[in-house]
């Protein structure tokens, strides 16, 4: 059973300001994100930074770009996969997931690895579990000044679960961008990815919006 201590921890932050799990920006389908990634998000006005600058993006794997327990770039989404890469080369693009990589799932880092070879896009070994190693996430880029990462606001988080995905990049003072539909069809989603294709809806319709972006590291 693949437990997700943060994500209970972390559902208190969410009760008490539910604007946390929305996404800034929401598309279908991986084939549907905008490259480069900074389209996804309106220009601001000049006193509030201006265009969105952002210069790497982290991805979820399950139900974004793959099928869970699949090591594989869904078919459909391959070529878009590698302009997504020709875009953030290097170490720009980043894989997070909640499963390959996760030390409490993933324990011997086989799956890392093994998802590491079928897409030649680093995955990120990481000790707690989405939506809480912002500061593991930040630990990495800082580690890589070539990705020119020095503001989580320099990072856009993509995924298909606004509890994890979208509040990591809203706790972390990222961009998130929702893969509302995924790969996987509606009827066979977790009843927790149903529920939430309902939520978002509703807090918006209740004014909800998700946060600017600010670093909480500082």
């Amino acid at each position: 059973m693949n437990l997700n201590l943060s994500a209970s921890l972390n559902i208190f932050k969410l009760l008490a300001k539910p604007s946390l799990c929305l996404p800034h920006a929401t598309v279908s389908t991986f084939a549907d994100l905008p490259i480069p990634l900074s389209k996804a998000f309106p220009a601001r006005p000049h006193n509030q930074g201006g265009q969105v600058d952002i210069k790497a993006v982290v991805l979820d794997k399950d139900d974004c770009f793959a099928y869970p327990e699949d090591n594989q770039v869904y078919g459909q989404y391959q070529e878009h996969f590698e302009a997504l890469r020709a875009a953030y080369p290097g170490r720009r693009l980043l894989i997070v997931s909640n499963t390959a990589g996760a030390a409490s799932y993933d324990r011997d880092g086989s799956m890392a690895t093994a998802v590491e070879k079928a897409t030649g896009v680093t995955v990120l070994s990481h000790r707690v579990k989405k939506p809480g190693c912002g500061d593991e996430i930040m630990a990495y880029f800082r580690n890589h000044p070539e990705t020119g990462v020095t503001s989580p606001s320099h990072i856009a988080i993509v995924g298909d679960r606004l509890a994890t995905d979208m509040m990591l990049a809203n706790m972390m003072g990222s961009w998130g961008v929702w893969v509302k539909d995924g790969v996987v069809p509606h009827e066979k989603k977790s009843i927790f990815s149903r529920v939430e294709r309902s939520v978002a809806p509703y807090l918006v319709s209740r004014g909800c919006a998700a946060p600017e972006p600010s670093n909480p590291f500082e």
